[in-house]
């Protein structure tokens, strides 16, 4: 089995990670789609550009030479980052050690790398996996996959297993369990008024979006695994005015589906505590829960299995961010959290561990070659 050095996946690495793609970026997502187009194109793979939509960049799908319209094995990857243009600047590519730093090279240019660098030295040495393989890569997931989320779930109707490319978690863990998430957004309309001259006449925004902050966050529970957090708020017009609107937005993770239908018909249910102001909270489950299946369980004992033979200890965990995996492990086997280990992710030191990429890039050929 050919595989390439680690010192030739961090050049292929380097090239990508200098191609800055925050979401937002329409261009910048759409040179990293053009690299990996180029590169599956170049292994004679059929590959379908699908145009971006609402502002976001296009999507790329590839499958393999091999296995016609069989159910195969679904590579997911996103090439958009967090990290804003410019912050190549204050952290340019650069390796200390065993440590190779860079905007994304985490989460997750480095995994979706060597996902793409394992096929390629299969089909180098002349090998087809029994399996179709096929990729999509995704330009919006960081922002929720607004955009891509029905391009993932048609993906799966012609999948039979799922490897996910999202970083691997706290020292080389594998994900076979994600929190499910709800977003809302919160909104407060009260009478406005001079606040010296005219004060009982208002009706504050700020006071009952406040009020409604403090039950909220109330409802968090560790022990259920249920947290409830509102991140940004904006209200007001002037220091001197009672506030006519305010608004907040909420962001809910939940560790299955029971305790998501509760939370979110909680939330819809909300009222006002000031008669006088209209309050109103509009939303819903964004990511369902992914929750480990006896499926993704016998995955995850044929990956333990397989990096056994390659030389490392293979433990799965559950985790509470988000992934686009979660759209589909209601219904399909899938491995999450097998790109490379690291840290750091969405921060200006992330960076990740040159010594994890070779024994993860071999992880995925093998499953390439075994699963059946």
């Amino acid at each position: 089995m050919t595989m390439p050095s680690a010192d030739e996946v961090l050049d292929g690495i380097r090239e990508w990670v200098e191609v800055e793609s925050p979401t937002t970026d329409v261009a910048g997502v759409n040179r990293m789609m053009d690299l990996v187009s180029e590169t599956l194109s170049g292994l004679d793979c059929t590959v379908e550009r699908i145009p971006g939509t609402d502002g976001r960049g296009d999507h790329v799908a590839a499958k393999s030479p091999w296995g016609g319209d069989e159910k195969g094995i679904l590579v997911l990857s996103h090439l958009d980052t967090v990290h804003p243009l410019g912050t190549l600047d204050d952290l340019p590519f650069s390796v200390d050690g065993d440590k190779a730093y860079g905007p994304g090279i985490y989460d997750m240019k480095g995994g979706a790398y060597i996902a793409l660098a394992a096929f390629r030295a299969l089909i180098e040495d002349g090998q087809e996996a029994s399996l179709p393989i096929r990729f999509l890569y995704v330009s919006d997931e960081e922002v929720g996959s607004q955009t891509s989320r029905h391009h993932i779930e048609a993906a799966g109707e012609h999948a039979k297993y799922v490897l996910v490319t999202e970083p691997a978690r706290d020292g080389g863990k594998i994900v076979t369990g994600r929190r499910g998430s709800a977003r809302f957004s919160l909104a407060a309309k009260g009478r406005p008024a001079h606040s010296g001259a005219r004060h009982a006449d208002g009706r504050s925004a700020i006071l009952e979006m406040a009020r409604q902050i403090a039950k909220i966050e109330a409802r968090t529970d560790y022990e259920r695994n249920l947290t409830l957090n509102v991140g940004l708020i904006e209200g007001g017009s002037a220091v001197n005015v009672v506030p006519e609107h305010c608004t907040a937005e909420l962001d809910i993770r939940f560790r299955d589906l029971d305790t998501a239908n509760e939370i979110v018909d909680w939330v819809n249910a909300l009222e006002a505590h000031d008669g006088d102001v209209v309050f109103t909270a509009k939303g819903g489950i964004s990511r369902p829960a992914y929750e480990k299946s006896p499926a993704i369980e016998a995955l995850y004992e044929h990956a333990k299995g397989l990096a056994s033979e390659i030389g490392f200890d293979l433990v799965d965990t559950f985790t509470g961010g988000g992934s686009d995996g979660s759209f589909i492990a209601n219904r399909l086997p899938v491995l999450d959290g097998l790109g490379v280990d690291g840290a750091g992710a969405h921060t200006m030191h992330e960076h990740l561990y040159v010594s994890s990429l070779v024994p993860r890039m071999s992880l995925m050929r093998r499953l390439y070659e075994t699963l059946e």
